[in-house]
């Protein structure tokens, strides 16, 4: 098992190294086409990985422990929490795109910022989710708090703004505080020199404000995967893959996000409906076909958010 675990790390490394190293290697602004050539790219991987988890699961390579009843109820999960993790990092493409222009970080380096961003997401969030899958496999109850929490969450979600205050953040602060920053930026670099000193950039900034705004949606989004399931690759693995495209998602469609004015009704809603699942799980745990019910509600909720927006869009103001 340890090496499909070893294998695995590696795939993903090899990938953002040829991300990075070979078809950006030279910086430029990334097209609406591009971007989703490059989302619709992210998007083939994951549901071939999706298969490559119904067979692993089907025939037990890799000396798996049946965690699952079949390779189906398997891919099946993955393809869940994907669409899931997917789904809540619509808002944080918001959010990063509103602290993108805060910091006037240039079209042609955003990429860059983001994909450090990215490296550093998934860094953190197998850190959150190692630490959830050893709470919750020791203590049982934590289900019912994390159910408690997400319900919260649907609430806050609801009456947040979309809003961003960077100045605020206590990174920034700290940041400020201990190091010296410049007001310039310096091409595509982290840090420059300032008279002398090396002093971080605006694009560094951006950075820090990237990483705290996942820190927070992963607060929300990793409690909801383990209503899906409580498998540790499983989790891993969609977790890694819905991240991996988020930086095409945001070029594709960071723009276009403000105009879809019932989207984060959809999404409170359904960190309500998982909330409510996970402190019913012992309920419900008997119900056929759960988890294809899961990922049709998804699916549904999602695709109510979206259609009303379009139906219903949201007024320009005029001045």
């Amino acid at each position: 098992m340890i090496w499909l675990w070893i294998a695995f790390v590696a795939l993903i490394l090899i990938l953002l190294a040829l991300d990075l190293g070979i078809f950006h290697r030279h910086a430029h602004v990334i097209t609406i086409r591009e971007a989703l050539a490059w989302a619709g790219v992210w998007v083939a991987m994951a549901m071939g990985f999706a298969v490559f988890v119904y067979f692993l699961y089907e025939r037990r390579w890799f000396g798996i422990q049946p965690d699952v009843a079949s390779g189906g109820e398997a891919a099946i999960l993955f393809l869940t929490g994907y669409l899931l993790e997917k789904s809540l990092s619509l808002d944080n493409v918001f959010v990063i795109a509103l602290l993108l222009d805060y910091f006037r970080v240039p079209a042609i380096s955003r990429h860059r910022v983001l994909f450090w961003g990215i490296l550093g997401a998934l860094i953190m969030r197998g850190a959150m989710i190692g630490g959830g899958v050893a709470l919750v496999s020791r203590f049982h109850w934590v289900i019912y708090v994390l159910g408690v929490f997400l319900i919260f969450s649907a609430f806050r979600l609801l009456l947040s703004r979309a809003e961003a205050h960077p100045q605020n953040n206590i990174l920034v602060r700290l940041a400020r505080r201990l190091l010296p920053i410049s007001d310039k930026t310096d091409a595509e670099h982290f840090l420059t020199r300032v008279n002398g000193r090396w002093a971080l950039t605006p694009m560094a900034m951006a950075l820090v404000t990237v990483e705290g705004a996942d820190a927070a949606f992963a607060v929300d989004s990793i409690p909801a995967i383990f209503a899906i399931t409580e498998v540790p690759f499983i989790i891993f693995t969609s977790n890694v893959f819905a991240i991996l495209g988020l930086r095409s998602l945001y070029f594709a469609v960071a723009g276009l996000l403000g105009k879809f004015r019932y989207l984060k009704l959809s999404l409170a809603v359904l960190l309500a409906l998982i909330g409510t699942k996970m402190l019913l799980r012992d309920v419900l745990h008997a119900v056929p076909g759960l988890t294809y019910w899961t990922l049709g509600s998804i699916v549904v909720i999602l695709g109510c958010g979206i259609l009303a927006s379009i139906l219903h869009p949201a007024e320009e103001k005029r001045f």
